[in-house]
């Protein structure tokens, strides 16, 4: 009787071990270690600014040791961020386009760095007990991020609402953006809070749902950000018709970002697209985008086969003081502004094909296999919509591999969560044992 009650001592500190390394991995994301800046030009050269990143650094190394030691001891460890052949082809090639690049140890480093993310993704989802278990985290998470936000806004305006005072963007006083960096960002968190309310109120938590989904709704409208508010519901309708059609699941997903990207990618190129979209009343700059777009398809001319090294490119010296001609503007731009475009920048043309293979094809085939598994279909709903909010976003945003990003963590926890809907065997009580080798959380 000793033994079996230190064994359930045991399990029991354990399970709390998981649930906190679980819940802080999601705070790091959702609220992370320098919440509130200041915006203002007085504060644009904070010389705190490294001392945050050295504690970023030092919290995310803290928080992947204790993920990889907690998943060393699952029984599901082996089920952890695959296919783990195609990601390790993936990885490997980002690591021979860097060692040729102008800025090998930079771009090595980063991709040392995106790929203890992706792995560490791949743990959140096999460290809870059950579906359950998984819900009542990201609901703590969710409500967490919600209740600083919201404070922020109430007790702290002047750095959670922008202000006409900042150096950057002072048009954008007066719209909220609680304890995130930007409006856009704290724009993008709210989706993702809705469409993890929902699942809650699905999954039986109706009232903890309810509140996630009305806050990060009325949040969301006062960030102002129009490109996510207008996701939100776009999703919700393509999600729902993606689930009742299987027939339309390629045409959406492939179809869809082939027809976004040449839009968006054709602007930047062709004077009869731009004027073929604006005459549909849409921006054919997409906020000036389309001059970043520009010397981006120039650089993949320049490099197809191995691009410019795993995030080079943007931001270093040789893009920055070359000559830009007309668009002299947009070398000084932090990303290419979409992630596809972005792919075959910094890994050449293999490297987006493969890119293309793991986020896009394999999990529209995962989706197929959930169908037929028997688990959850909330959870299935659930991770569709994070992964095609992901997806599309991508047409406009540089988010793939972005280790900071929390739409790019959370699509990663999409991903890996509808490839194990299709090959692993959910666990339904909130307390049942799992069997060695057996079912796992998906």
């Amino acid at each position: 009787m000793r033994e079996a009650h230190a064994d359930g001592s045991a399990e029991a500190s354990g399970s709390a071990l998981a649930s906190l390394l679980v819940v802080g991995t999601l705070l790091f994301y959702l609220i992370t270690l320098s919440p509130f800046i200041d915006l203002t030009a007085a504060a644009s050269a904070d010389p705190a600014a490294d001392r945050t990143s050295a504690l970023n650094q030092i919290v995310f190394l803290a928080l992947t040791g204790g993920l990889w030691l907690a998943a060393a001891r699952s029984p599901a460890r082996t089920l952890v961020a695959g296919p783990r052949g195609l990601i390790l082809a993936l990885v490997l090639w980002f690591a021979a386009a860097s060692a040729i690049s102008a800025h090998p140890d930079i771009a090595l480093r980063r991709v040392v760095l995106a790929t203890l993310t992706v792995t560490n993704a791949g743990i959140v989802l096999i460290l809870p007990r059950s579906e359950r278990h998984f819900a009542g985290l990201l609901g703590l998470g969710c409500l967490a991020t919600l209740l600083v936000a919201y404070l922020g806004v109430f007790l702290l305006p002047r750095l959670a609402i922008h202000q006409a005072t900042e150096i950057r963007e002072p048009m954008n006083a007066g719209l909220w953006r609680g304890h995130f960096a930007h409006k856009n960002a704290a724009a993008g968190a709210m989706v993702l809070l809705a469409f993890i309310g929902l699942h809650l109120r699905s999954a039986g938590r109706r009232l903890e749902g309810l509140a996630i989904v009305v806050l990060a709704a009325i949040f969301l409208q006062q960030t102002g950000g129009k490109t996510a508010s207008a996701a939100l519901p776009g999703i919700l309708g393509l999600a729902w018709v993606f689930e009742r059609r299987p027939a339309l699941r390629a045409p959406i997903v492939l179809g869809g970002v082939a027809a976004f990207n040449a839009l968006t990618i054709g602007c930047a190129i062709s004077a009869d697209m731009r004027a073929a979209v604006a005459a549909l009343g849409i921006d054919p700059t997409f906020t000036n985008r389309i001059d970043i777009w520009r010397i981006g398809v120039a650089a993949i001319a320049e490099r197809p086969l191995t691009g410019y090294g795993f995030q080079l490119f943007w931001q270093t010296d040789e893009l920055v003081y070359s000559t830009g001609g007309g668009a002299s503007w947009a070398v000084a731009a932090f990303n290419g502004h979409n992630a596809y475009l972005d792919a075959a920048v910094t890994t050449g043309l293999p490297g987006l094909a493969l890119t293309l293979l793991w986020l896009l094809w394999l999990p529209l085939k995962d989706v197929g296999r959930a169908d037929a598994a028997g688990n959850d279909p909330a959870l299935t709903r659930l991770f569709t919509r994070i992964w095609l909010y992901g997806v599309f976003s991508a047409c406009v945003e540089s988010l793939f591999f972005q280790s900071g990003s929390l739409v790019w963590f959370f699509m990663l926890i999409a991903v890996f969560g509808l490839r194990l809907q299709g090959r692993a065997t959910l666990v339904a009580g909130a307390d049942a044992p799992r069997p060695a080798g057996g079912p796992v959380h998906a």
